[in-house]
């Protein structure tokens, strides 16, 4: 097994690591600042890039042999891809804490060829394996839109480096985090559980028709939000793409009952079932708050709405998905690689004595409870709340997060 997704990964964890910790400590500073200023900047950064997209990378590079049955075109540009973006993210963040534009404007040039770079290599592999399903589609998609979320970032950098577009500063801003949380992500996430969801559940002969659905209600989502923002159109357009959105998620989750029903394992894990709670708290929640800005639509963009609707995608779905896909991936990978050749012989711990599931279950159970918390303070606009709940919340992910990496010492 190749030792490239590992490296993300391990990155990944780092980032991770890194967030909680630097959370704990500026919690008051961040939350008073926001995400637009200098502590805002770098935190987000840290969690979309430094977390979440590195941790993805490296289960693209793994996963992407399973789902196309062939290699990744170049190793080698997955290298060059990590060493790129591990460098450009690292000066990014720097650059932020210092506030120091020409260092940002230059590791952020670093860090968008490294996504280039991927996405080339994405690209060709794709094309060599012609092999064009909703899930290799929805991989396709994912990665065009981060390509066009790190040029919108970029073309924001030109507005305070220089000046240059600076009218259409909060249209880039709004495009760049629309394309970032709801293309890549959203579309990456959904993807990739076509393919896992049936195979931790061992689901056979269930109907494919709904991914097809989901795909073009998610991309006509990304697409409409992405212009309404572009263009600076008013609430419909973008009610619509929420509406868009929330049709997607709610035909996504019929989806997965639909995989459920099919099953021939009972249990495919215990962070594959608690990634299924999240995804239908999140059909929920994007309903109400679908009705509640139809009826109230000077709260669409308010302020505490978009980072109510930020924590909830991003720590709520985004994060809490991702860490239940890794409670199984990532001991299989290490399993793989160390203990694979060698499967069956005496004194050889099997899959299942690489992680207790319970601990998980009991984890991801905390960790979501405590979600709830931050999302009731940001509701209410208690601090207190939030701060507790923001706390709390850090610990846990950091146990969490300690347990996971403790399969690589198996």
């Amino acid at each position: 097994m190749s030792r490239l997704p590992f490296l993300f990964i391990f990155t990944g964890i780092f980032g991770f690591v890194m967030f909680q910790a630097a959370s704990l400590f500026q919690l008051f500073d961040w939350l008073d600042e926001g995400i637009r200023g200098q502590s805002g900047w770098f935190h987000v950064h840290l969690f979309v890039l430094g977390w979440a997209t590195m941790l993805a990378m490296g289960a693209i590079y793994q996963l992407i042999n399973v789902i196309l049955q062939s290699t990744v075109f170049s190793e080698k540009l997955g290298y060059i891809h990590y060493t790129l973006f591990t460098i450009g993210l690292t000066g990014l963040l720097f650059g932020f804490i210092k506030a120091e534009i020409y260092w940002i404007a230059a590791f952020a040039t670093l860090l968008l060829i490294g996504i280039l770079v991927f996405a080339f290599n994405m690209t060709l592999t794709l094309i060599r394996a012609k092999k064009w399903d909703a899930i290799t589609i929805s991989s396709a998609c994912a990665v065009l839109y981060l390509v066009l979320t790190g040029l919108s970032g970029m073309a924001m950098g030109l507005n305070f480096a220089t000046g240059i577009w600076i009218d259409y500063h909060e249209n880039l801003f709004g495009a760049h985090i629309w394309l970032g949380t709801i293309g890549w992500f959203g579309l990456l996430i959904t993807g990739f559980s076509y393919k896992m969801l049936p195979m931790f559940y061992l689901s056979h002969d269930y109907s494919t028709k709904p991914q097809t659905a989901i795909l073009l209600l998610w991309n006509a989502a990304v697409i409409v939000g992405a212009l309404s923002f572009l263009l600076g159109s008013g609430f419909w357009m973008k009610w619509i793409a929420l509406l868009l959105l929330a049709a997607a998620i709610v035909v996504y989750n019929i989806h997965m009952q639909q995989i459920k029903k099919h099953r021939h394992k009972r249990n495919p894990g215990t962070g594959i079932k608690w990634a299924v709670y999240v995804s239908q708290a999140l059909a929920v929640t994007v309903i109400g708050m679908l009705i509640y800005t139809f009826f109230n639509p000077e709260q669409l963009l308010d302020t505490r709405t978009v980072i109510f609707a930020g924590w909830l995608y991003l720590s709520g779905w985004v994060s809490l998905t991702i860490l239940g896909y890794a409670s199984k991936i990532i001991p299989f990978l290490w399993w793989t690689h160390k203990y694979g050749k060698h499967a069956g012989k005496p004194g050889n711990p099997v899959l299942a004595d690489l992680l207790n599931e319970s601990k998980v279950n009991v984890w991801m159970a905390a960790m979501s409870v405590i979600s709830l918390f931050v999302l009731v303070g940001l509701a209410t606009g208690s601090d207190l709340v939030i701060t507790a709940a923001s706390a709390i919340l850090a610990v846990l992910s950091l146990v969490y997060i300690f347990l996971i990496s403790r399969v690589f010492t198996r």
